[in-house]
């Protein structure tokens, strides 16, 4: 069913006031976005979304009272709008997880790369659904935004239809958006619609004509923050600038019976979606006899190009560096925008994007991956944290891992990254030292049901080390060089490529020492004491080249860097910033009884 302007008005004033009434029981909440935006998201949810089928993205997550209101009315089961803000009720902004949130979304202009990456997605799936997401001027300004758009143009997304709910202010005053939005958005490469935001017949005729667009739409909607209100048009009514009478006056005014009873028309039309617990199963695949001698980066390259030759139904890219990250493989067949049928992106140089989009791929149901250097996991990281909290598998292929990039210098040879990236909740790290580790963490990762993981590699070739038979990986640490008397004087816990180091290290400081791959920080601290404390025998010592302080969890000694790099020959970086088998040996030798 189509409905009037006559009708919608009823229905966007039915959503005002189910959304407004919850901010004045929560006490707190977005006034502005509620009184300006409600006829844009009534005209999408009344006339144009198919539950189940097309997805919608509240980019500008401080509208979460008005998603959790017009979904309500359509039938959505969001609980009780009287939660609103409290413990244990409906969240300040949306939350995937609840019954039509599509995504997490608040930091503003990561819904826009959420929505970029489910038109991906839907292409690649290759069906007819579209994919609309309702920014701010805020979700404009941010870099990540302007990143996915960029991409989605490229990429000619025509599924995609961006709601630009253009109303000129900001929290601090006027918006600081683009002298001219739709410029930079044709430029862009999309098709650019003007609308009154507050005009029914206007904002549904350009959705319709966005169905017939070979181009990503973008529709500039002209509202005004607030309206209604005594601070209608000011920075004041973004949040809850107005007294409490005056909002219960607005709650009396928006009240409509005949809107709610429309909606319940809308919401008897929609036939809720039950999603089906699909089985994701990955193919056997191993690797090539190896070298004595090669990188982690080529044994992850190696092993993804067997997975994708045994058609493992994963997706994924690089922010233009597959080539260096070696994800780019000969089993790789390019995604373009005249043809989505291979499985490889190349997101150019948009690593904050590349995340953003991801996350928009696995809300999708695809198995993907992105790679960059570990380093500028740094453009990422409010994406990836989004990753952990939305519990979405995505799986980052992170290389270039230390210092010993060489000659690249401080810029590019990262120290806090990797104890940073661990400090994340709910998301697996994994430094892995040989092609047995390489496996287990593709494959762990992949297998993940609600957690991202991040791969991370060695630029650099390292020998290899054989894991011991019976090795258990999954306990995030296992002795994979025993001491050669019973008794262990000391433990050298070492991850990827300094597990070979640490070998040396122990043979040269005679019997007695033990050495221990740390694949996985967080699943060693999951195991039970016995079993740390059969690994953490003696003197500890942990060596990693990366920042130390994290290491003290574990270690009596922590042979890491604490300072920045230098440019030089990997090698004599690597060595002039202490780990070399001699300065590590007179190191701790005298600590060793």
């Amino acid at each position: 069913m189509n409905y009037n302007s006559k009708d919608l008005k009823e229905m966007a004033n039915a959503v005002r006031a189910w959304a407004l009434h919850a901010i004045r029981t929560a006490g707190s909440g977005h006034v502005g976005i509620v009184l300006g935006a409600a006829d844009i998201i009534t005209v999408v949810y009344a006339n144009f979304l198919r539950r189940g089928r097309d997805r919608f993205v509240m980019s500008a997550g401080h509208g979460s009272a008005l998603l959790y209101s017009v979904l309500k009315l359509a039938g959505y089961n969001v609980g009780d709008m009287a939660t609103f803000r409290k413990m244990g009720g409906l969240p300040g902004h949306p939350e995937y997880g609840i019954d039509g949130v599509d995504a997490t979304t608040g930091p503003l202009g990561q819904g826009v790369g959420n929505a970029v990456g489910m038109a991906l997605a839907e292409k690649i799936n290759k069906t007819d659904a579209r994919v609309y997401c309702l920014c701010s001027d805020g979700d404009l300004m941010e870099g990540v935004a302007q990143e996915s758009i960029a991409f989605a143009g490229r990429y000619k997304l025509n599924n995609l239809v961006l709601l630009w709910d253009d109303n000129g202010i900001s929290i601090d005053g006027v918006a600081q958006t683009d002298i001219d939005v739709p410029a930079r958005m044709a430029a862009a490469g999309w098709r650019v619609v003007c609308a009154d935001g507050h005009d029914f017949v206007r904002i549904n005729r350009a959705l319709e004509n966005a169905k017939k667009s070979d181009l990503p739409v973008f529709i500039q909607c002209k509202t005004e923050i607030g309206r209604g209100a005594s601070v209608a048009g000011t920075n004041k009514a973004h949040g809850f600038g107005v007294s409490d009478s005056e909002l219960m006056q607005l709650v009396q005014r928006f009240i409509s019976s005949c809107g709610d009873n429309l909606w319940r028309n809308v919401a008897m039309e929609q036939v809720p979606v039950v999603g089906a617990d699909v089985r994701y199963e990955l193919p056997h695949a191993v690797l090539p006899p190896l070298p004595d001698q090669i990188s982690t980066r080529e044994l992850s390259g190696m092993y993804l190009n067997a997975l994708l030759q045994a058609s493992a139904d994963i997706v994924g890219g690089s922010a233009d560096l597959g080539g260096s990250t070696n994800v780019r493989v000969a089993a790789s067949r390019d995604i373009v925008a005249n043809d989505f049928s291979g499985n490889y992106i190349n997101f150019g140089v948009r690593e904050g994007a590349m995340a953003a989009i991801l996350n928009g791929m696995a809300l999708s149901g695809l198995r993907v991956f992105g790679s960059t250097f570990l380093v500028f996991s740094d453009y990422m990281r409010p994406a990836m944290r989004l990753s952990a909290l939305m519990g979405l598998p995505v799986v980052y292929v992170l290389t270039h891992d230390s210092v010993a990039v060489g000659e690249d210098g401080p810029t590019h040879q990262p120290i806090e990254q990797l104890p940073s990236l661990r400090l994340v909740p709910n998301m697996n790290v994994f430094r892995p030292c040989n092609g047995a580790e390489v496996i287990y963490a593709w494959r762990r990762a992949l297998m993940e049901k609600n957690k991202p993981s991040c791969i991370v590699l060695s630029r650099q070739k390292i020998k290899q080390v054989a894991t011991p038979l019976g090795a258990d990986l999954s306990r995030g640490a296992y002795v994979v060089c025993a001491a050669t008397s019973a008794r262990v004087r000391a433990t050298i816990l070492a991850t990827g490529a300094e597990v070979p180091l640490a070998i040396a290290v122990a043979e040269r400081l005679g019997a007695g020492v033990q050495v221990v791959s740390v694949l996985s920080v967080s699943d060693f601290r999951a195991q039970k004491p016995d079993y740390k404390q059969e690994i953490l025998r003696g003197f500890v010592v942990a060596i990693e080249a990366a920042a130390s302080a994290p290491w003290f969890e574990f270690a009596d000694a922590v042979v890491g860097v604490d300072s920045f790099g230098m440019s030089g020959d990997g090698d004599a970086v690597y060595s002039e910033l202490g780990f070399n088998v001699d300065a590590i040996v007179r190191d701790i030798s005298n600590k060793i009884k």
